[in-house]
């Protein structure tokens, strides 16, 4: 990931996701959703059992979380690099945040303490620009999903925008993204996805689900 003309190490990168999340309210990003429909629809394509592991890698503030307790899922987990973003989910779920497990973290440095059966993540590989972070991110993905386990990841579409956040951005369809993570992992389904941002903007997204071999 590139900024200010330089590699976006670790700490530039917490930086800048920790004012983006102070300064904002939940519904001025331009990734917000009220209802992330295509991610409940292809978690549920997914099959897996409500007690199974789950992790929702670039959670933040988003509204899965919710839904994923509305539904009835009791394991739980929430990873994002911002403190920011997960202090105002937890507030947000008051009592029912006691029921998920939080993590902050740099996914691309994380060692993940075990394993999961289904790993979601909304727009998090897609602003991985640097090769290096994108093998260390595929490597974090393939230790923490186990053998047979679901992996569904959206990112912005080939024809989607370049830049987000002020951050220029890797763009995907089904195939490459695929491609971009290797024979551990088989392309099941892709759709489409037009996003409205609070804005009135419209991004195109795709969304992915993989099996891990």
């Amino acid at each position: 990931m590139t900024h200010a003309g330089r590699t976006m190490g670790t700490i530039d990168r917490k930086q800048h996701w920790e004012t983006v999340y102070a300064k904002k309210a939940e519904n001025e990003v331009s990734w917000f959703q009220q209802e992330p429909a295509v991610s409940i629809e292809f978690i549920r394509h997914c099959g897996a059992d409500k007690d199974a592991a789950i992790i929702d890698i670039g959670g933040g503030e988003s509204r899965l979380v919710d839904r994923l307790l509305d539904a009835g899922y009791s394991n739980v987990t929430v990873l994002d690099l911002s403190a920011h973003a997960i202090e105002h989910t937890r507030a947000r779920l008051k009592e029912r945040a006691a029921a998920v497990n939080w993590i902050v973290a740099d996914i691309t440095a994380w060692t993940p303490p075990r394993r999961y059966r289904l790993w979601h993540d909304r727009a998090v590989l897609h602003f991985l620009t640097e090769p290096q972070e994108r093998k260390a991110y595929i490597r974090v993905l393939a230790e923490a999903v186990e053998p047979g386990g679901c992996v569904v990841i959206s990112t912005f579409a080939l024809d989607g925008p370049e830049r987000c956040s002020g951050l220029p951005v890797m763009r995907y369809s089904g195939k490459t993204l695929a491609a971009e993570l290797g024979r551990e992992f088989r392309l099941i389904e892709t759709v489409s996805e037009d996003h409205r941002t609070p804005g009135g903007a419209v991004q195109r997204f795709q969304f992915s689900r993989l099996q891990r071999i």
